[in-house]
């Protein structure tokens, strides 16, 4: 029951950085691809919504790069040998981003910096949510291999196959998709802004359709284990409340119903992420590290539960009290 609780909150963990962190990944992406005349509205919208609480959103990585190497050292050891070249490019992509969202929006200086910092923002924004699908992709494959605790198979296995860059291609359309959709919302007082990301929105809603199918299809030969459990008894369930969730989120958006679109998108992430980890579980990387095999001792379990229900108690009050000061008039 310890073993499966931490696996939870490692779930629950990823859920929230997607739902939070992603949806900043793709304002990011909306801000390189602003255009037309009312693209520096588009640009300062993004920058109003973001800048209260991107650096918050980051805790919910933190928070599993935690879980992962306190409540399965070994997987987390074997993640961090077999994918160091993806995982230090997302890092870097990470740290770029947010230098360069700062210096963007406080260089002193006018003329060409703040633009070249925009562009870095830009594409370090469609940069690291690829890598971080593709990571994801690669720890599904098969083709990491462990044996007595070391990775025996090679720094480029698993994560350049069509399979992991074809969740890397999903990653960006799903958080570009969330992105569009929550900004309808903080344009609320601006309705040509707000259409703007209303159609964004709906055309990156309609593109995640023949993406995800590519995933499922590479998935068949790039990772049989994950394809099987992806047709699991349950599958056919989890994917109807999945596709009433995006179909529902494309409705609201076409009838300006921009609360319900929210919600619904939101609903369409995380049965994403549930159907993924549950067609993963019990593999940690597929096929040689599980949850059970990588697990800590009862006692780190134990103090682990415990630590996160009291960081519960302050981070969740904390958490909500940001977004309702920043948020609170009805925006995201």
């Amino acid at each position: 029951m310890l073993t499966l609780a931490v696996a939870v909150f490692l779930l629950a963990s990823l859920i929230l950085y997607a739902l939070m962190g992603g949806a900043d990944f793709g304002g990011g992406m909306w801000d390189l691809l602003a255009a037309g005349p009312r693209a520096a509205r588009q640009r300062a919208l993004i920058s109003h919504a973001i800048a209260p609480i991107w650096e918050a959103n980051h805790v919910w990585l933190i928070l599993v790069v935690v879980l992962l190497f306190t409540g399965f050292p070994a997987g987390f050891a074997a993640m961090m040998i077999a994918l160091h070249i993806p995982v230090t490019l997302m890092l870097l992509g990470i740290v770029l981003r947010g230098s360069a969202f700062i210096f963007r929006n406080y260089d002193s200086q006018p003329g060409a910096a703040p633009h070249r910092w925009g562009t870095a923002f830009g594409i370090a924004s469609f940069f690291t949510p690829f890598v971080q699908g593709v990571i994801l992709g690669a720890m599904a494959c098969g083709r990491i291999r462990v044996a007595n605790g070391g990775v025996t198979t090679g720094y480029l296995v698993g994560w350049l196959t069509p399979f992991a860059l074809a969740c890397g291609v999903f990653a960006l359309g799903l958080f570009a998709f969330l992105a569009a959709t929550y900004l309808t919302l903080d344009a609320r007082d601006e309705p040509d802004l707000q259409n703007d990301f209303r159609w964004r929105a709906i055309w990156s809603g309609l593109a995640l359709g023949p993406v995800a199918s590519a995933v499922f299809f590479t998935a068949r030969h790039g990772a049989p284990e994950l394809f099987h459990g992806l047709t699991n008894w349950w599958a056919p369930w989890l994917l109807g409340a999945t596709s009433i969730c995006a179909v529902g989120a494309l409705a609201a958006l076409g009838r300006r119903r921009f609360a319900l679109a929210r919600a619904a998108a939101v609903g369409q992430v995380t049965l994403i992420l549930v159907g993924w980890s549950l067609a993963q579980y019990p593999n940690l990387i597929t096929p040689d590290v599980t949850v059970a095999s990588a697990r800590a001792p009862d006692a780190t379990l134990r103090l682990l539960v415990g630590a996160l229900a009291a960081g519960a108690v302050v981070l969740l009050p904390s958490l909500y009290f940001l977004f309702r000061l920043f948020k609170g008039n009805g925006h995201r």
